[in-house]
């Protein structure tokens, strides 16, 4: 493991990006930026320009600032190159901005009010991957949709089975397990998703540091004693559909919890923006971001 990133990630002033959108998000991502689907023909020239996209987020004066801690990339991102430099080792050794990789293959049908991790067959290749491009860990999401006591303890418990493996290998894993923002039982479904998580983690074993990437709950710092548990590294909040201001209010009325926005983060930004445009609205919206994650 990286102590330099390690240290970064533990104790540093700032948040995590997530540029990780994958096949089943990347044609909404890409819409909200400005393309339509007719601009390309296949999932090559899809992810060529989200691609095109990330490269001009992380080449700006804004992401370089400082206030980016680490970056969540999806596994083809961290196959393509950024001025000839594999993505995840140019934000490692040129910014300093600790490099993750989502690993999950999406989501399995509805049970249980959940949507449980598709197996990940490839893992151990996932995880080489990883190591080879001074990665310092690894993100998976599941999504809660009610406040099923079965299927809740059944989506926390695969994540943590899953993140024993990964930590087997010396990563760090981002634990995810969404709670959807518009479900009517949302507070129920978050409290039982609190009191699996502590379970969890006091199984973890001593030595043994995870993060967690949880929805902005309902009830304030519902998660905060939880930042204060010896097997957590740091617990960052998903913006999970809010628009990005509802996002930065939520969370700033969250302490100890820092963010690992997406759509937030690009919120606003447009293909065809000029370059002082596009400059301008990625500087306020990191800003924002970086301000409401001051712990």
């Amino acid at each position: 493991m990286n102590n330099a990133q390690l240290l970064k990630i533990s104790t540093g002033q700032g948040f995590i990006a997530a540029l990780d959108q994958s096949g089943g998000s990347t044609p909404k991502a890409l819409k909200h930026y400005g393309v339509e689907e007719s601009e390309y023909d296949n999932s090559a020239d899809m992810y060529d320009l989200i691609h095109e996209m990330r490269t001009r987020i992380i080449k700006s004066n804004a992401f370089s600032s400082g206030r980016i801690l680490g970056a969540i990339l999806f596994e083809n991102t961290i196959q393509k190159k950024i001025d000839k430099i594999p993505s995840a080792i140019y934000l490692w050794e040129k910014l300093k901005v600790v490099p993750f990789l989502k690993i999950d293959k999406g989501l399995l049908s509805i049970d249980n009010h959940v949507q449980l991790l598709k197996p990940i067959n490839d893992l151990k290749n996932s995880l080489k991957l990883a190591k080879e491009n001074e990665v310092f860990g690894t993100k998976m999401r599941s999504v809660i949709i009610g406040a099923n006591e079965t299927g809740i303890k059944d989506i926390v418990d695969q994540q943590f089975d899953v993140a024993s493996e990964i930590l087997s290998y010396g990563l760090i894993p981002i634990i995810e397990p969404e709670v959807a923002i518009t479900i009517p039982d949302k507070k129920e479904a978050e409290d039982l998703l609190y009191e699996n998580l502590r379970s969890r983690l006091d199984q973890i074993g001593s030595n043994k540091k995870v993060i967690l990437k949880l929805s902005l709950p309902d009830q304030d710092n519902l998660y905060e004693p939880l930042t204060n548990h010896p097997n957590i590294l740091r617990i960052v909040a998903l913006s999970g559909g809010f628009k990005k201001n509802e996002a930065v209010a939520k969370l700033t009325r969250n302490t100890k919890i820092i963010a690992s926005f997406s759509r937030a983060l690009a919120e606003g930004l447009k293909r065809n923006d000029p370059k002082e445009q596009f400059e301008k609205q990625l500087e306020q919206t990191i800003q924002s971001i970086y301000e409401a994650s001051l712990t």
